[in-house]
């Protein structure tokens, strides 16, 4: 991601502790909901929250009030390892609104963590033509704001 013209605050302690830049204020912000808001909270403190279910003990994401597989309503959240490989990605080079063109090009990618679910992300860290499918990456938080920090996946160099 190209560095934009806001300073980038400090990362938390953790292995993934690098600065990113914040973003420009125009970005669509996400707005927390009643499902949503334990995986938010969890970004805020740099942690990835996934739903394990409490019957079958299938991880899944994005959240839901019930498992995707066998229809139980007894969820549970729990801390992700963080790491995943590429599934797929994009390079976007055309900015999809001009709340992004300092960051083009930039990585848009499905990525399978390791505990099994997919999600889509950012590939971030990295150029373009260093990016592979199947490669290892591991989750990094940018805060947006004191109440919103997004995930974003870097490649796993360890």
């Amino acid at each position: 991601m190209a560095a934009n013209d806001q300073h980038s605050p400090p990362q938390k302690d953790g292995p993934a502790a690098t600065p990113v830049p914040l973003p420009a204020a125009d970005k669509p912000v996400p707005a927390p909901t009643l499902e949503t808001a334990p995986y938010w909270e969890g970004c805020r403190q740099h942690q990835l929250r996934i739903q394990r279910c409490s019957n079958c003990r299938q991880c899944q994401f994005f959240p839901r009030i019930y498992c995707a597989k066998c229809f139980s309503e007894q969820v549970e959240w729990i801390n992700a390892s963080g790491r995943a490989k590429i599934l797929s990605f994009t390079v976007v080079r055309r900015p999809v609104s001009p709340a992004f063109a300092n960051e083009v090009p930039y990585i848009v990618a499905l990525v399978t963590l390791e505990e099994g679910p997919q999600m889509m992300t950012n590939i971030v860290g990295c150029a373009p033509d260093e990016v592979a499918i199947g490669m290892p990456v591991e989750v990094i938080f940018e805060d947006w704001s004191e109440t919103i920090s997004i995930p974003k996946f870097r490649l796993h160099r360890g």
